[in-house]
């Protein structure tokens, strides 16, 4: 055993460190009775934070 195994970390500590560099999630989720697919979901997200110095992608009316 390393000694990172036995380190704790804060809940909040993890999430800060994920938000500071994105998080990508990824997932399939297929429902199906007797091999026919009867509802299928896919899951594509970017989670990140921001900060005021990045523009926004959409124009901003005034």
């Amino acid at each position: 055993m390393t000694a990172l195994e036995h380190r704790q970390v804060a809940l909040v500590d993890l999430l800060d460190r994920l938000l500071a560099g994105g998080v990508v999630v990824t997932g399939d989720l297929t429902l199906r009775i007797a091999d026919v697919d009867l509802v299928r979901v896919d899951l594509n997200a970017l989670i990140s934070s921001v900060g005021e110095q990045v523009s926004v992608p959409w124009v901003e009316e005034p």
